[in-house]
């Protein structure tokens, strides 16, 4: 048998606890309570203030605690309801004296106020105007001001969130708890805007009950119970006054946690922490203040024990944490001179493993840009990288080798230069202490900063202040960090350099893992149909046309097929297109039935035709040029309309047609007849000519 208890438990927690909280609240509005109760629910408000307060000071970020809006709606219910509750007790038993509502109640109006309920009314007052004028105002205003801000960047944020997602900076599932985050963000300062309404309303509420607490004790004390002017004046005053001090004290407690917890950064970091790091981690800052101190405690009258003590103390300080930074600088330069030092290699003999090989891919900083690479200094380039590299493999087909970071001190400060199998291929700068403003469409509000370009895709920006990009999200640029304008680039050159970064080693390796699930296909493509390096080079056709090998069993068995008629690479390539035409067609269009496609004109496809006969054949230079320009028209066409550009023609013609405008127009998609679905249903845009 369950005891009653636990079931009565599981009542609470499965959904009725908040229902008959509620509830009770209502009730304690209607229904009289005793003293008693009183007592014990006014300690439970003062001690639920306190834990909500300490939560704040504890919780990492804001977000960590978004019930909060809630908990601050309860509390002010609660000391709501308490007020009418113990109002009407003061009002109905006030003439049997001070202890008449409650011990609670009585002790603040004693033993708080001295029992003079002159004093009693300044410290009410004074309660009142801090929480109400100091706290409850500037936490409302950053309320609102941050609530605005944050609505006004959500455009922005799911942007860049978008912008991360294409680059292969997230996966889908991190994309899509990124955007709850936002999302999730935006409630909880909206939220935290209306909620500050309810402690400005109970402030006033507070003062308008005392008051009418106080007068309307007189006039029962003295025209119902016969009491005397002054005694009535000082028991209703000084159990109104208790009264209200028993409710300001917990409202103080909540508004100053909502005022902490809307003044905080939204990244995690423990409060306690970061007020010793950035407050009192500086020695230059203590030092100073020790000795102005010290100044000041030997000026004569001044109170100079109290000064001198405190100057000793900061003194302390400022040396004991200027002591421990020196001990942390000597350990590090300890473990720098640890390492093996060059001229102690030297002497070693010459052998063949001094010859260090060339890294597929490379990256080189400058100086100043090593932070952006040091995990010890908060870098997030390394896993921004990781991220890259994932993504990458997964489209593309194979393992993107791994990127080999080192410092160049030829380069400029803020200088990075990508390299391919130790060729530079890319070079850009960045400002590690900026954030790079993009403008997607142009004609955005002017803002100040550093004029540029982004790195991968050429588009105008600007190199802004951190705290200006709340703004610039506001007003509709993409913001980006140094770390994922890197990890961009990196993503975009080596999606173009593929080609170079797959060879022998890494198609063995991928049929390696082909023999796993088909070893017979495995075994049969090569050695026994092709050579390896007959494979290779078609899969470098294949991604030179921009086309991922992540088919590779279908490719496979295309050139197993197809390798007893010809071996070579240029003839294979096409067989294996034919082959992915739908895989094609679905990478070009998605999985729309309707292909949007322009075509050449018979006279331009003879021409064309002719030229491809034969070796050395090539078009005339201004006809090519015309041709160019005609087919990027076309790109542009398509492109402002959000759609793919192809081109459809012959397959004689296609491979020549595609190097020509493979680095003119490579946003335009090259196919030929036999390369489209036969369910697939064209729309015939227009005819080159």
């Amino acid at each position: 048998m369950v005891p009653a208890s636990r079931r009565v438990f599981d009542m609470l927690r499965g959904g009725l606890g908040a229902p008959l909280l509620v509830l009770a609240l209502l009730a304690m509005v209607v229904v009289p309570l005793p003293p008693l109760l009183l007592d014990i629910l006014f300690s439970f408000n003062i001690a639920m203030s306190l834990v909500v307060l300490l939560a704040v000071i504890y919780v990492q970020r804001p977000l960590d605690f978004s019930i909060f809006p809630i908990v601050l709606l309860v509390t002010t219910m609660l000391r709501l309801a308490l007020n009418v509750a113990s109002t009407r007790v003061i009002l109905l038993n006030g003439q049997s004296g001070p202890g008449a509502a409650g011990k609670v109640i009585e002790s603040f109006g004693d033993f708080v106020v001295g029992g003079n309920f002159a004093v009693g009314i300044v410290a009410f007052a004074i309660l009142t105007i801090i929480n109400f004028i100091v706290i409850t105002k500037g936490a409302g205003r950053v309320s609102e001001v941050t609530a605005r801000f944050i609505l006004d960047a959500m455009p922005g944020k799911q942007m860049a969130i978008d912008a991360d997602l294409n680059a292969g900076l997230l996966t889908r599932d991190e994309a899509k708890a990124r955007r709850e985050e936002v999302r999730q963000e935006a409630d909880f300062y909206g939220a935290m805007d209306g909620a500050n309404k309810f402690i400005r309303g109970d402030a006033i509420a507070g003062i308008l009950i005392m008051f009418v607490t106080i007068i309307g004790g007189l006039a029962i004390g003295v025209l119902q119970h016969g009491l005397p002017v002054g005694e009535a004046a000082s028991i209703y005053t000084l159990l109104s006054i208790g009264d209200g001090l028993v409710s300001q004290i917990p409202a103080l407690l909540v508004s100053s946690a909502v005022a902490l917890l809307v003044t905080r950064a939204s990244r995690a970091q423990d409060m306690g922490g970061a007020l010793n790091g950035q407050v009192f981690g500086q020695h230059r800052a203590l030092t100073i203040a020790a000795s102005i101190l010290l100044v000041v405690g030997l000026v004569p009258g001044m109170p100079n024990l109290a000064f001198l003590s405190l100057a000793a103390i900061v003194g302390y300080a400022a040396w004991a944490l200027r002591k421990r930074e020196a001990q942390t600088q000597s350990d590090a330069a300890r473990s720098e001179a640890a390492l093996p030092a060059p001229e102690q290699a030297a002497n070693a003999e010459l052998g063949w493993d001094d010859l260090r090989p060339v890294d597929p891919l490379g990256l080189e900083v400058g100086y100043r840009l090593i932070p952006l690479v040091d995990k010890a200094q908060g870098g997030e380039l390394m896993a921004r990288i990781k991220a890259v590299r994932r993504k990458l493999t997964q489209d593309v087909g194979f393992l993107i080798p791994p990127v080999h970071i080192r410092d160049n001190l030829e380069l400029a400060p803020t200088a990075y230069r990508l390299l391919v199998h130790g060729v530079p291929v890319a070079t850009a700068e960045v400002h590690p202490d900026r954030l790079l403003a993009l403008d997607p469409g142009g004609g955005l509000m002017p803002m100040e900063g550093i004029p540029g370009k982004d790195p991968a895709f050429g588009l105008d920006a600007l190199w802004i202040l951190p705290p200006q990009r709340a703004v610039a999200e506001a007003a509709g640029y993409t913001v980006v960090d140094p770390a994922t304008v890197v990890a961009t680039h990196l993503s975009h050159l080596v999606r173009e350099q593929a080609p170079e970064l797959l060879g022998h080693e890494e198609v063995q390796q991928l049929l390696a893992t082909l023999a796993r699930s088909a070893p017979k296909l495995a075994e049969d493509l090569t050695p026994k149909a092709l050579p390896l390096a007959v494979v290779v080079r078609v899969l470098q056709n294949l991604l030179i046309e921009r086309i991922p090998v992540r088919q590779l069993r279908r490719i496979a068995e295309t050139l197993v097929e197809h390798a007893s008629h010809t071996q070579d690479p240029g003839q294979l390539t096409v067989a294996v297109r034919a082959a992915l035409g739908r895989f094609i067609v679905q990478e070009i269009a998605g999985p729309s039935d309707e292909l949007p496609v322009y075509t050449l004109a018979p006279n331009l496809e003879r021409v064309l035709q002719d030229s491809a006969q034969g070796a050395g054949a090539a078009l005339e230079p201004g006809l090519a040029e015309r041709l160019q320009q005609s087919l990027a028209n076309c790109a542009g066409q398509q492109e402002a309309r959000n759609e793919p550009a192809v081109v459809l023609v012959p397959g004689q013609v296609r491979a020549a047609l595609a190097r020509l405008v493979r680095h003119s127009v490579p946003n335009l998609s090259v196919l030929s007849y036999n390369e489209v679905p036969e369910d697939k249903r064209l729309k015939l845009l227009g005819t080159i000519n």
